[in-house]
């Protein structure tokens, strides 16, 4: 196999389905590609109904394109990110990893078009983002749910509308963003610098307004994010917890106990916003974001120095705090409900408080005059057993 075999798996398998998000690539598995989260076999000629690990090998290696620091970083720690081009306009990043002693390869297709803020019919806080001074934005959710398109969209809305310099440390970069009104920096990880710590040490020397971090991924990150949000940096990052509030509890679970103290307060000087993100099945066809949004004001900050406890937890502050935009996942998923966009068995699949979103739904169900519950027949029953009484 050969590069012109491997491009050309690859566009037999961009062209097999409608709204594909990764390619992968697995031996003991056909060629397969993963639209609207569901994983279905591809088509090849000649055929490949099942790829041998020599096969799943070459392909990886191919698109590693015997780069020394990608094969050391293979071999150290068991795999690899890269950004790969197939013609001028299909772009990926692509993870090569070690699995049973075999590689594999997955690809994530890129949108090679900025997004805005508009475009993806993001919530309305987002519009305010864009224009905070400084201070710190996280972005929370698994891989896959849209972190990186949402930071793209802000950066996109700074970049048409602001005359400053950013830099981006991203690993790949994903989102190319051409200078418009904005100068910008963007530095891939494994060939503009080592680590992101390094990265963001060196981009507060190089006078930017605002500063995007892939992703906080360690406590040195986080500390030197910190201090550039607090020296007047707007910093952007994504961290991979499940909500909001696990996102204050991941950052304090990397300091120590005697540092705690100092990293709340400092959170609460520096911490704007926290979005989380979801992605879920439509009714119809592709998937919809659910977006949990999270600010700043009094009641988030005692909650941050002090803790939760019994009747008061994020959750809960965020929850009584709609009138500011903010909302938790479970508000956005009824929703997303009540607008016909998500099935109710895809609303408590993917809600964060099943009682919670049940009591929501229940209220939605009885406005529209549906019933509440699915248990029939208990008057008939009653009268049965009196009549057999007599």
């Amino acid at each position: 196999m050969k590069q012109p075999d491997i491009d050309y798996w690859i566009r037999q398998m961009l062209a097999s389905r409608a709204r594909i998000s990764d390619l992968n690539i697995t031996a003991g598995k056909p060629l397969q590609v993963e639209a609207d989260g569901v994983m279905a076999p591809v088509l090849v000629d000649p055929e490949v109904s099942e790829l041998t690990p020599f096969q799943a090998e070459v392909f990886a290696l191919n698109l590693m394109r015997g780069d020394k620091r990608l094969l050391n970083e293979l071999v150290l720690h068991g795999s690899c990110d890269m950004s790969y081009w197939v013609d001028a306009k299909t772009r990926f990043r692509v993870n090569v990893f070690s699995q049973k002693n075999r590689l594999s390869a997955v690809l994530r297709l890129l949108e090679t078009r900025l997004p805005t803020i508009d475009g993806l019919n993001l919530p309305d806080v987002f519009h305010g983002m864009p224009n905070l001074k400084n201070g710190l934005v996280l972005f929370t959710g698994a891989t896959g749910t849209g972190k990186t398109t949402s930071l793209a969209a802000i950066l996109e809305e700074i970049n048409t509308s602001q005359a400053v310099h950013v830099v981006a440390l991203e690993d790949p970069i994903e989102y190319v963003h051409p200078h418009k009104k904005a100068t910008f920096s963007q530095r891939e990880m494994g060939v503009d610098f080592d680590t992101f710590a390094n990265g963001l040490r060196a981009a507060l020397r190089q006078a930017p307004k605002v500063i995007l971090v892939g992703e906080m991924r360690d406590r040195e990150t986080l500390e030197i994010a910190l201090t550039a949000a607090e020296t007047g940096h707007l910093v952007f990052s994504t961290l991979h917890t499940v909500d909001a509030g696990q996102s204050i509890n991941r950052i304090l679970g990397m300091f120590d106990k005697d540092e705690q103290a100092q990293t709340r307060n400092r959170l609460v000087d520096t911490l704007r916003w926290v979005v989380g993100q979801r992605l879920l099945p439509r009714v119809d066809a592709g998937r919809v974001a659910a977006f949990e949004i999270m600010g700043m004001n009094l009641r988030l900050a005692d909650l941050i120095v002090n803790g939760e406890s019994e009747g008061k937890t994020f959750y809960e502050v965020i929850a009584s705090s709609t009138p500011m935009g903010w909302q938790t996942f479970d508000q956005a998923i009824l929703h997303l409900y009540e607008e016909g966009l998500v099935s109710e068995e895809t609303a408590l699949r993917y809600c964060s408080r099943r009682s919670v979103l049940s009591r929501g739904l229940d209220q939605l169900k009885a406005a529209r005059g549906e019933a509440t519950t699915g248990i029939t027949g208990l008057a008939m029953e009653k009268k049965k057993q009196h009549d057999d009484f007599y």
